[in-house]
Order: structure tokens, then C-alpha cells, then sequence
């Protein structure tokens, strides 16, 4: 019989987030493409995060229960649907299409399991000292499914017509299902302790009242807040002050994404074992904020370039050992739920995030990279003084 894999389990989740990173770039012009303004384009962008938000930690639980591979296969087999939906909203007249694109949105939220129950899927395979460095390689698919996908929707947009990137991404995600069917292997040992069954807030409340997990979950909040504030920022700062095409904020973006997978994949794991996961949390809160802090002020592509690898650098890293010491602290029969709360707070700090920087923004240009790296310098040093007596 094959035992679970690392690789296989990346590999799920690498394919999973190209057709993520094919869709998501497009989304708002396909909303303006079929006449939606204000509030109903942000609806289209929040609908799947809003979704993750309360369906995340359930199918963490669920996972729990019944094992990661079947949530997994049917977070895959929701996606094919979702895709396939969104490609057809590109047929229809432009009310119905709105409402056939938000639809897709929100199934895709719904069936998102992957990230919370991937990450489940390395704790069970993984020992406490290598936990990091496995988290480390969702954060690598993450930032490699974000450097294709775009490449692919573009292409395939050119290539197809408006229906092409929703077809190729559900193509995509169909044969992740197809191979996921016969590559992928349960992780969970099936004469594990079960886990309590508890109702949904109180489940959450659970895992933000376990030993250190709560402060955790906090933290990971607050660096994804700041990473989304960055990210919906970033394209307005590149156009207003270098001027900069959509394809060349696509090539940032994609080198923020290497950055990131090649600290995530390749790096983590021997920083890890040099300074362990509480001192490289404090310290990569700490490298953000100095990086916030110089990005709106860079005026060449050099010191543009310098500020956002050191970014991508530090968020790379945070994320990882994050998920790790919450994995720790967790029970064992409780991983997919408690991870599926984290995932829930990061999600959380998507749908916040943008909304506060943008409209901070739209004041005084370095506004939201000041006031993020504040949060994150705050958090930081908080982290430091508490992660420290928890040694």
C-alpha cells in the first residue's frame, strides 16, 4: 500500500491554485465586462473569501472525521464545477452572466477545502521538528501557482475568448481530480482518537482558548492583513508613480511570487532548524514593517525591486513556521479543525485588508504600507516577549 507523500500532497495543491491564479487576476474585468460598478464588483472579488470564512473551519472538522483524502477529492470536484460555470457565464447576457460569475464564486468558496485540509494533511505525515518545513511547501505552491496561473488565463483568454480561462482552469482542476483519485493517499490513521463533535462558533471558540493557539491564530491575522493591504495596493502604487502597464505589474507580482516559493521551498526548513519557529515569527513581522516602510518611498525599479524581495522574503517566511507551532500546540484528532479556524482568520484579513488600505490610499498615497508596518512591528515585538515565555 503507498503511504501519503509531501510531494503528492503539493502537488494537489500546486495545480488546485493555478486555476486559482487563473481566474483571479481576471475577475474584475469580467465583472465590468458584464456591467457591474462599485459595491458589484467587490462582491465578485469577496463572495469566495466570504465563503471560506465560514465553510473553512468545517471542512477542517469534516477532515477530521471522515479523512483528509475524501474532502480533498471533493474540494477538487467542486472546483471543476465552478470553472465550469464561470467559463459558461461568458456565454450569456450580461445581467445573467453577473450573477453566473458570483454564483462561481461562491461555489468555489464554498468546495475551497484545500489549503486548511492540505495543511492537516503534513501535520498527520510529518514529525513536530519538520512540521514547519512542510507548511513551507504549501506556501511554495501558493507562490508557483501564482507566477502560472496568470500566464495561463492570459494565454488562454487570448487564445479562447472570454469562455477560455474559466474552460482551461475546470480542464485543469478535472485532471488534479482524475489523478488525485488514484495518486493520493489517506493520511489520517483510521484508529486515531476521534475528535469532539462541536457546533460551529463553538468549535472556533475552542481553538482560540487552546494554550498559545489563539495568540497564534492573532498573529497570522495580522501578517495576512498586512500582506492584503500590500497586494491590493501595490497596482495602484506601480501605476500612479512608475506608470506601469497591467503586464508589467504582472511581471512584479511574479517576481514577488518566486521570491516567496524559493524562500517557502527551499530555504525554510534550514532556518527552522537554525532558529527555531518563534524567533523567525517575531523577526519576519519585523523584516515586513522595515519593507512596508521603504516601498511607497523607492523612486527606481532597483530599490523597488530591493524593498519588495525583502517583502516577499519575510512574509515567506512567517507563514510557515506559523502554521507549524499552531499545528504543535494542537491535538492530534483536532488538526484539520484547528487549521481550519487559521485559515479562517487569514481569510478574515482578506476581505478586511483591501477595504482599509484602499481607502487609506485614496487619502495619502504611503498611508496604508505605514500604518501595516505599524501593525506588523507592534505584532512583532509583542510576539517576541510572549512567544519567548512560552519556551
Amino acid at each position: 500500500m503507498k503511504k501519503p507523500s509531501l510531494f503528492i500532497i503539493f502537488l494537489t495543491v500546486f495545480v488546485d491554485l493555478i486555476g486559482f491564479g487563473i481566474c483571479l487576476p481576471l475577475l474584475p474585468q469580467y465583472a465590468k465586462l458584464y456591467g457591474a460598478e462599485g459595491l458589484a464588483v467587490g462582491l465578485i472579488m469577496s463572495s469566495y473569501s466570504l465563503m471560506q470564512l465560514f465553510f473553512a473551519p468545517w471542512w477542517g472538522q469534516l477532515s477530521d472525521r471522515i479523512g483528509r483524502r475524501p474532502v480533498i477529492l471533493i474540494s477538487n470536484c467542486g472546483s471543476v464545477f465552478a470553472y465550469a460555470l464561470w467559463a459558461f457565464s461568458a456565454t450569456q447576457d450580461h445581467q445573467l452572466a453577473y450573477w453566473l460569475l458570483l454564483a462561481s464564486r461562491v461555489m468555489a468558496g464554498i468546495c475551497g477545502a484545500n489549503i486548511s485540509v492540505a495543511s492537516a494533511y503534513i501535520a498527520d505525515v510529518t514529525t513536530p521538528e519538520n512540521r514547519s518545513r512542510g507548511m513551507g511547501m504549501i506556501g511554495m505552491a501558493f507562490g508557483l501557482g501564482f507566477i502560472l496561473g496568470p500566464f495561463i488565463g492570459g494565454v488562454a483568454f487570448a487564445k479562447f475568448g472570454a469562455s477560455g480561462p474559466g474552460v482551461v482552469a475546470s480542464i485543469i482542476c478535472a485532471l488534479n481530480f482524475i489523478s488525485g483519485c488514484f495518486i493520493l493517499v489517506e493520511s489520517r490513521d483510521p484508529n486515531a482518537v476521534q475528535p469532539v463533535r462541536r457546533q460551529r462558533m463553538a468549535q472556533i471558540g475552542h481553538v482560540l482558548a487552546l494554550p498559545e493557539v489563539g495568540f497564534l491564530i492573532m498573529l497570522y491575522f495580522l501578517a495576512t492583513f498586512s500582506f492584503t493591504c500590500f497586494e491590493s495596493t501595490l497596482p495602484l502604487l506601480l501605476d500612479d508613480k512608475f506608470h506601469y502597464l497591467p503586464g508589467q505589474v504582472g511581471y512584479i507580482f511574479a517576481y514577488c511570487g518566486l521570491t516567496g516559493a524559493m524562500v517557502q521551498g527551499g530555504g525554510i526548513g534550514r532556518l527552522v532548524k537554525s532558529f527555531g519557529e518563534r524567533k523567525l515569527i517575531w523577526a519576519s513581522l519585523v523584516v515586513v514593517a522595515l519593507s512596508l516602510v521603504l516601498l511607497p518611498y523607492m523612486a527606481g525599479l532597483a530599490g523597488l525591486l530591493f524593498a519588495l524581495a525583502i517583502f516577499s522574503a519575510g512574509s515567506g517566511i512567517n507563514r510557515a513556521p506559523t502554521m507549524g507551532l499552531i499545528s504543535q500546540n494542537s491535538p492530534a484528532a483536532e488538526q484539520g479543525a484547528t487549521l481550519g479556524v487559521a485559515q479562517s482568520a487569514g481569510t478574515l484579513a482578506r476581505v478586511l485588508g483591501p477595504l482599509f488600505a484602499t481607502k487609506l490610499y485614496s487619502i495619502h498615497r504611503p498611508a496604508p504600507y505605514l500604518a501595516c508596518a505599524g501593525i506588523a512591528l507592534a505584532a512583532g515585538l509583542v510576539a517576541r516577549q510572549r512567544l519567548a515565555k512560552s519556551t
